[in-house]
């Protein structure tokens, strides 16, 4: 699997959000990769659901509280992101 990254689609972001769009980006996707590799280093063969709910909430732990709260990834994607971790996919 190519490493994971955030893409925020346009037509639901609002003028100011469009302008951070970048930054934005950047900061889910730092957060998602430092949530992978919590996630994956303290694997212990718990089942994809937990996995994906694990990166999910250190993801959100990873970020400023404001952006957290409104940080509604999609979870099919984050879900393909636990089943890599489980099987070993992401290095």
């Amino acid at each position: 699997m190519s490493e994971p990254h955030v893409t925020l689609d346009p037509s639901g972001l609002d003028a100011v959000q469009q302008k951070l769009r970048g930054p934005l980006e950047d900061q889910l996707t730092s957060a998602l990769q430092a949530a992978i590799d919590r996630v994956r280093s303290g694997y212990a063969g718990e089942p994809v659901e937990e996995v994906c709910r694990r990166l999910l909430d250190e993801t959100r732990a990873g970020l400023h509280p404001d952006i957290a709260a409104g940080f509604n990834p999609d979870m099919d994607e984050f879900c393909r992101v636990a089943v890599a971790i489980v099987r070993g996919e992401i290095s």
